[in-house]
């Protein structure tokens, strides 16, 4: 296998080579380090998944996208190898269908599929070899073989820009293959406007507006069955010798808007212009963490994850202010609108992360989500839980509080007591203190039900959350309730086999109780017993008391780690197994960082490092993923642990300190100052916490560092 410096050096040549420019104009310092193809490949191997893939099966690891895009963008312009799959390149395949503007690695979006063919035949699509594709942050590069074209891809936040090299001048067409997508489109038009342009449109949940355009003119547009499912578009240019350039701005309001995104962002600049500019934004926003002294591997694992945390949420608001609000009116309300993050896996690390380098960019999104509870009633969630709860709370007490707190605030309070809204069934779980499970005799993986166990855990942490605003607010009536039912978790611990387990509607415990079988939403969501019973991120020490206390407590999280997984159960995205913990989902992450709450940080650090070595860029080639990248949260979890600061809560303004993989962390903060993280020795247990100089009481720094600056000095044996 090559070395990883031999792998990153072979990259950035080709990618100079590609796109014709200087190697000296690139100031590529961090950009260098991130290898967007990790998390395309597959996970096959039976010993990391904990079972044997199905006949027919991929696994649900990685899922992320390999193409050009800006951070927080409304255009990810990225290959396309397999419609409905995660997020449409998939590393073994052989063709590439179209290139899309929309990405996010949830089986979804992926649209406005453009491909540039020549003499295409009946079938649309060309054989590549990853030999002649290159990649990089704000860039993409293939050589469609069927076609003879060498096609290179940058992008703005709203535009796409693509250059393709056509062997052959005299046949060049460009397919817009619109009637494709990951969400099943439902209509979709295109029309020519003047010499060399193109508009249009493509619905399929959405509606996404664009407007084209090119560098040659147009001979001809045919259309096939515009509209309907088995429907294209090939567009004929006449001939011509120079590259061709397809410059495409975007909108979810108007072709209007979209052109107007177009003339904003791309206008006359060059390929190479837009192109260092991509470059430049990703070099200032990997630059505010500089590491030193970790392996090639961890360097590159490190840049590649914290650049993978900085692609969703993603924009939806035009350069005119403009977007569609959950009522599905255009409005202009002076907010810069971005989608939903993707809570129930980003709260617990990603958006954290977000605000503490993008602070501006978590503003905008908690006046979107804010927008949204506006027009609706509820603050929105993503999935389950309501997470947007911890998120808000967590962003408001780290100091982003430039927004309507209070009436946000009064939202969360709706989603927090009232049904038909953000939390299922929250009647139940206010008037019972859970969320009950039916009697079923044989449940099996797909069973359906109300996943009452992983609700009553997760509404107990939101209730939390919401409180933490409450106290900081002065509203101590709803503090106090919300925090005495932030013990609900307790209600679902059954003391007999001292896991969370499913009740009843009568209180009594669910009979057919194996802890180890998974469950999508029977009992759990997406997990077993094993892998929800350490959840109760805001009472650790009620927690370790349910156990009877720190050896109960160690002798159980021992087991956790260690009790083999039986490969006969198969669950797709319960996958990626050390003992019973599982990586590849998010259910459990924060169970490795538990050990510290009974002063045994070695065990933590022991496991941590296990993760990260053996479950990040692995396989034959280093580009596996142990499960999906969930927009971002598997990589900010490996960005915080290799750090050595983790936020065990999320809503909580401090974090856990671990042993750092590398010699020295400089964290710029996003109001100047800098934190230097230091480990003088080569140990892995840590024995001791400095800041400033000054011995720290216990294993958690507070926030404050992100504001004052300062050092941090990790001792070790």
């Amino acid at each position: 296998m090559k070395s990883i410096t031999s792998t990153i050096s072979h990259l950035m040549l080709i990618i100079t080579l590609a796109a014709g420019v200087p190697a000296i104009a690139q100031q590529t310092h961090y950009t260098k380090y991130v290898n967007t193809f990790i998390g395309t490949a597959p996970l096959n191997d039976p010993k990391v998944l904990g079972y044997k893939l199905p006949e027919g099966w991929r696994s649900w690891a990685g899922l992320v996208f390999p193409g050009s895009s800006l951070p927080n963008a409304m255009v990810q312009l990225s290959p396309m190898t397999a419609y409905g799959s995660g997020a449409g390149y998939q590393y073994e395949d052989s063709v590439i269908l179209g290139f899309t503007h929309t990405n996010k690695g949830h089986w979804n979006l992926c649209n406005i599929p453009v491909l540039p063919v020549s003499n295409p035949g009946e079938k649309f699509g060309s054989r590549f070899s990853h030999k002649r594709e290159s990649s990089a942050p704000g860039f993409y590069q293939v050589y469609l073989d069927d076609y003879q074209v060498n096609v290179s891809l940058t992008s703005t936040l709203r535009a796409g820009y693509h250059r393709y090299e056509y062997k052959n001048n005299a046949n060049r067409q460009i397919l817009f293959d619109l009637a494709k997508a990951n969400n099943r489109i439902s209509n979709w038009s295109i029309e020519q406007v003047g010499t060399s342009a193109l508009q249009g449109y493509q619905q399929g949940g959405e509606k996404i507006y664009f407007y084209a355009s090119l560098n040659a003119n147009i001979e001809k547009l045919d259309k096939k069955e515009e509209g309907k499912h088995a429907g294209y578009a090939l567009v004929t240019l006449a001939n011509g010798s120079r590259p061709v350039e397809l410059k495409i701005g975007l909108s979810f309001v108007s072709i209007a808007n979209a052109k107007q995104n177009l003339e904003a962002e791309i206008g006359n600049k060059t390929f190479e212009t837009i192109r260092n500019e991509a470059t430049q934004k990703w070099e200032k926003l990997l630059s505010e963490i500089q590491v030193k002294g970790g392996t090639p591997k961890q360097t590159q694992m490190f840049y590649s994850c914290l650049y993978r945390s900085f692609l969703w949420p993603a924009l939806r608001s035009d350069v005119n202010g403009q977007f569609i609000d959950a009522k599905r009116n255009v409005v202009n309300t002076g907010i810069t609108y971005y989608t939903e993050p993707s809570l129930w896996d980003t709260y617990r690390n990603k958006d954290v992360l977000l605000g503490l380098i993008t602070p501006q960019v978590t503003l905008n999104v908690i006046k979107s989500m804010k927008d949204v509870g506006d027009k609706t009633g509820f603050i929105p969630t993503f999935f389950h839980g309501d997470h947007a709860a911890s998120s808000i709370a967590g962003a408001y007490l780290r100091g982003i509080d430039n927004f309507d707190i209070k009436g946000t605030y009064q939202l969360l309070l709706r989603n927090a007591n009232i049904e038909g809204g953000t939390r299922p069934f929250i009647t139940e779980y206010i008037n019972k203190g859970y969320i009950s499970t039916p009697d079923i005799a044989h449940p099996d993986v797909e069973t359906k039900a109300k996943a009452g166990v992983s609700k009553t855990l997760e509404y107990s942490y939101d209730d939390y959350s919401v409180a933490q605003i409450a106290k900081k607010l002065g509203d101590t009536a709803n503090y106090r309730i919300l925090m005495a039912r932030s013990k609900n978790y307790k209600n679902v611990f059954d003391p007999s086999t001292r896991f969370m387990r499913g009740r009843l509607e009568n209180g009594e415990w669910v009979k057919n109780f194996n802890p180890q079988f998974p469950y999508y939403e029977y009992m759990y969501r997406e997990a077993n017993a094993w892998q929800v019973s350490f959840f109760a991120p805001h009472d650790m020490p009620g927690l370790i008391k349910l156990y009877g206390g720190p050896k109960g407590f160690e002798s159980k999280l021992d087991s956790l780690f260690t009790l083999p997984w039986n490969p006969n159960y198969i669950a797709r995205n319960v996958e990626t197994m050390v003992g019973q913990y599982c990586q590849g989902n998010q259910p459990d992450h924060e169970a490795p960082f538990s050990y510290i709450f009974i002063n045994k940080p070695e065990k933590t650090q022991k496991i941590l490092d296990f993760i990260m070595e053996n479950l990040y860029g692995i396989g034959e080639e280093g580009l596996e993923l142990s499960g999906m990248d969930d927009a971002g949260e598997m990589s900010s979890w490996y960005v915080f642990s290799s750090l050595g600061l983790y936020p065990f809560s999320a809503t909580d303004p401090k974090y856990i300190v671990t042993v750092p993989i590398f010699d020295e962390v400089k964290w710029r903060t996003s109001n100047g100052k800098t934190i230097t993280i230091t480990k003088p020795g080569k140990g892995r247990h840590i024995t001791s916490v400095k800041v400033n100089g000054k011995e720290n009481k216990g294993y958690f720094v507070s926030h404050d560092l992100f504001k004052t600056g300062g050092t941090v000095t990790i001792g070790t044996k």
